[in-house]
């Protein structure tokens, strides 16, 4: 019986421990974001500072929406033919940045060392 109970806590201190692991490994652990657009950086901001805000990115006449809401950022909307950057959702990740190709643009989170706030 003790020996049943021991290995029941172990195991639920395991999934625990899997659990609260993926969680953590899973929220972006950086808050400062930059836009390129063509290479060139447009936008950069700290999302623990930075309000609600919905704002355009342009590209040789094209657009794309850009969302920042609850310190999250993603592309609201876009005028390219596949929707890939809208359905990318929110980014996540340092490791896997929200593109549009036709666009030319990408967001990424940064180190933050050159970033004070918010710019335009």
């Amino acid at each position: 019986m003790k020996n049943k109970l021991f290995i029941i806590i172990v195991i639920v201190i395991f999934v625990i421990g899997i659990v609260g692991s993926t969680v953590v490994f899973m929220m972006p652990s950086k808050s400062h974001v930059r836009i390129l657009s063509d290479g060139k950086e447009v936008y950069t901001a700290d999302l623990k500072l930075t309000e609600d805000t919905v704002f355009d990115v342009t590209y040789q006449g094209h657009v794309n929406t850009v969302e920042i809401k609850d310190h999250k950022i993603h592309v609201k909307d876009a005028d390219c033919p596949d929707q890939t950057c809208v359905k990318m959702g929110w980014l996540s990740s340092s490791s896997m940045p929200i593109v549009c190709l036709p666009h030319k643009m990408v967001i990424e989170f940064t180190d933050g060392s050159d970033v004070d706030a918010v710019t335009r």
